[in-house]
Order: structure tokens, then sequence, then C-alpha cells
């Protein structure tokens, strides 16, 4: 029966959740997750709605409110601890070890990716002219040249960042 009426009101979840997320603020995929979840908490108090899609239009534009008033209710911090002048050690950490696994990622590229890539994250703040200088290639075969291995470096950190 749950099954049923999760399958039957996920079409009119989603369109609606992508309808009213814009005015609200908040992405669809939140909405959408709010309003099965008080779905849940009404099967399990009260049993299914007697009309489900009157009840899910309802309580899409429910959540739409809700999050709108908490949102206007909501002050940003004066400063955000990610805002200190000076790092913490664990951030250190973290910044060093990203830098570790990219520069390991960038040694795995194929052809002159490598060169191309380290030349691009260089300290020295190269041009796009020394760049090409330096790896002996046309200056306008450069940004085809960055976009591909730019592509080739996404396609080998993805399993990586989803593994953690």
């Amino acid at each position: 029966m749950t099954s049923d009426l999760v399958a039957a009101l996920r079409p009119l979840l989603t369109a609606e959740a992508s309808a009213e997320a814009y005015g609200s603020g908040a992405e669809p995929g939140d909405l959408e997750q709010a309003v099965w979840l008080r779905l849940l908490e009404r099967l399990e108090a009260d049993g299914p709605p007697p009309d489900p899609y009157r009840w899910v239009r309802g309580a899409v534009r429910s959540e739409a409110r809700r999050t709108r008033r908490t949102s206007r209710a909501e002050r940003p911090y004066a400063a955000e601890p990610a805002d200190a002048a000076e790092p913490g050690p664990e951030q250190l950490a973290l910044t060093a070890a990203r830098r570790r696994a990219l520069r390991e990622a960038v040694r795995r590229l194929p052809g002159r990716c490598p060169r191309l890539l380290e030349a691009l994250l260089s300290p020295r703040d190269l041009t796009y002219r020394e760049i090409a200088g330096e790896l002996g290639i046309s200056q306008g075969s450069l940004g085809p040249e960055r976009s591909r291995c730019l592509g080739c470096l996404r396609r080998l950190l993805t399993p990586e960042v989803a593994a953690r």
C-alpha cells in the first residue's frame, strides 16, 4: 500500500516541489524530502490522507512557506569560523591533504596533461604565453588542451570524491 502511494505521488511531488522551490529559496530536493518526511509521520499517526494528491499540494506549499519564514528569521554570523585570519591546524592539514591528492591525480593524467596542469597550478602565476612557450605548443591550442585535461582530471577524481 505504502509503496503504491509513494509511486503514485512521486511525479506530483517532484513537479510541485520544483514549482515552489524558486519562490521559497529552497532546493526542490529539500522540499521533496521534507514532504516525504511529513507523509511518513502522517501515515504513522493517522494513516493515509483521504485525498493524497491534494494533501501533497498543500504540504509542499506549507513547507515552502515554512522555509521562507525560516530564511527571513535567520541572521548570518558576524564572522564565520572559516573567515578567521589564521587557519587552525586541522584546516591546514585538510588543505595540505587536498593539495597532495590533487597533485597525485595530476601526475596520473595521460600525455601532456600533467605538465600543462602543473604549469597552470604553478605559484609563479604564468601567463598563457609563458605556459605555451614552456610546453612548446601554440597559445591557441592551450585552451582546448586545458579543457581536455580538466575533463580527464574530473573523471579521474570523481570516484575518489564519491568514495569519501
